[in-house]
């Protein structure tokens, strides 16, 4: 058996645009994970991916030795009396259907082993919005991690040290080296994390619109179809959305702020919105691919029930207890969620309705108010944020502003009001609002 080659040269090849082989791939994971390659040759290994791309089974040998880098769960041994399930999207703004989503699919029998990732540059991390709760923790042991996953039904947490650690360290990189919106690396981050969480099935949503990372609706296509087979092909049956991100999917960006949305969702005093519809879709495509319904009006019924009974907000609240946040969230939100110090109303300069937005700018407007990070490890304040954000084609007037910011200082609240009008357009007409389900695509294991 000969040498192996050296990790520059794999790189080297990489960035000339040949094809890596799957010993290579490997190869390289390994040194992503155990530290041999340095933070530079990272780098130059995402950047070279970046730039010259990876075909499908490059994608797929990637993904498998990700996945592979540590733990891979199983589940016998726990006799789930219902399926292992998960989601995840590409992000966006006021995208916190994951906080609703995984106590849901909870409430109707199944079972969410929930591995979620921080901001990734405008976008919002589940992991930061779940940290905004006093005492909850997203790094527990794997003993408790399991547990929950079994009698609460859901546990959403961030990667362990021993859950595909090649990702975690890939991804930090990423998001500092303008490698993030790059195919072979978001479906082999996503997939590696999440395919070893040994999942029944995936329900992916992949956004599209100013908003998401994929700059057009044929790149958003493209990564749905390419994680659904992916993920397929490595065993797991996915059922991938696209989804629409023109636009924040709630009224609302910031830690704090996202949590405070999604009690209200769970707990009955919201009943609409896009938020809603959206979450709705998702959790019904994830119990038909989970196999505990056997129709899509089984499975509206099966949801609307689990959330008018209030058993999902029960397993929200039981989550949140098991991994040390307060037991009386939902009764009490307003004396555990911090708020901001100052809250100013921004108002368009002229009187109209919301034609179009600049949805990243409404994303980055967060990150410069503290609620996202410019560097990793950097601590973010989960107080400041958006709220009441007009939607498209809503009027904005002298009595309903754009927004509300949330800021730690007067100054702050100016800057990010200036950034709000720069990236909301008013007119007298407003366009028609798109669609919020773009596409579906659903693949089965081979």
């Amino acid at each position: 058996m000969g040498a192996r080659p050296l990790p520059q040269e794999l790189i080297r090849a990489k960035r000339d645009g040949h094809a890596l082989d799957r010993e290579a791939i490997q190869q390289l994971v390994a040194g992503i994970g155990d530290g041999s390659l340095s933070d530079a040759q990272v780098g130059a290994l995402a950047m070279a991916v970046y730039l010259r791309g990876m075909g499908r089974e490059e994608t797929l040998a990637l993904t498998e030795a990700i996945r592979d880098s540590g733990e891979v769960l199983e589940w016998p041994s726990l006799d789930l009396p219902g399926p292992v399930l998960d989601k995840h999207s590409t992000g966006g703004v006021g995208d916190l259907v994951s906080l609703v989503l995984g106590p849901w699919i909870a409430a109707c029998g199944g079972h969410v082993p929930m591995v979620s990732g921080r901001g990734l540059g405008h976008t919002g991390g589940t992991l930061d919005k779940l940290e905004a709760i006093p005492g909850y923790s997203v790094t527990p042991d794997t003993a408790t991690f399991r547990r929950l996953v079994k009698q609460v039904g859901v546990a959403i947490i961030g990667q362990t040290a021993d859950l595909a650690p090649a990702d975690r360290r890939l991804y930090a990189v990423r998001d500092v080296t303008a490698t993030v919106e790059s195919l072979p690396l978001i479906v082999s981050s996503i997939l590696g994390k999440k395919l070893a969480c040994g999942l029944d099935a995936l329900v992916m949503d992949v956004k599209t619109g100013s908003g998401a990372f994929m700059p057009t609706a044929q790149a958003s296509r493209e990564l749905a179809e390419t994680i659904a087979e992916v993920a397929s092909q490595a065993g797991t049956r996915t059922t991938a959305l696209v989804t629409d991100m023109s636009q924040p999917l709630a009224p609302c960006a910031g830690n704090a702020l996202e949590v405070r949305e999604a009690l209200r969702l769970l707990t009955g005093e919201t009943r609409h919105g896009r938020l809603l519809t959206t979450t709705r879709t998702l959790a019904a495509e994830l119990l038909l691919a989970g196999r505990l319904v056997d129709s899509p009006t089984a499975a509206m019924a099966r949801l609307d029930q689990a959330l008018a009974s209030g058993a999902a907000a029960e397993r929200f609240a039981r989550m949140v207890a098991g991994l040390g946040g307060p037991a009386d969230l939902l009764e009490r939100p307003g004396e555990h969620l911090p708020e901001a110090p100052v809250v100013q109303a921004v108002h368009a300069d002229r009187a109209g309705r919301v034609q179009s937005m600049d949805t990243r700018a409404l994303g980055l407007a967060v990150v410069t108010l503290g609620g996202g990070r410019r560097l990793p490890g950097e601590a973010i304040d989960p107080r400041v944020g958006l709220s009441r954000l007009a939607s498209l084609g809503e009027r904005g007037d002298a009595e309903r502003p754009l927004a509300l910011v949330h800021a730690a200082t007067r100054d702050d609240a100016e800057q990010a009001a200036r950034q709000l009008r720069a990236a909301i357009t008013v007119a007298d007409a407003a366009a028609p609002s798109p669609s919020l389900v773009h596409d579906v695509i659903r693949r089965e294991v081979p």
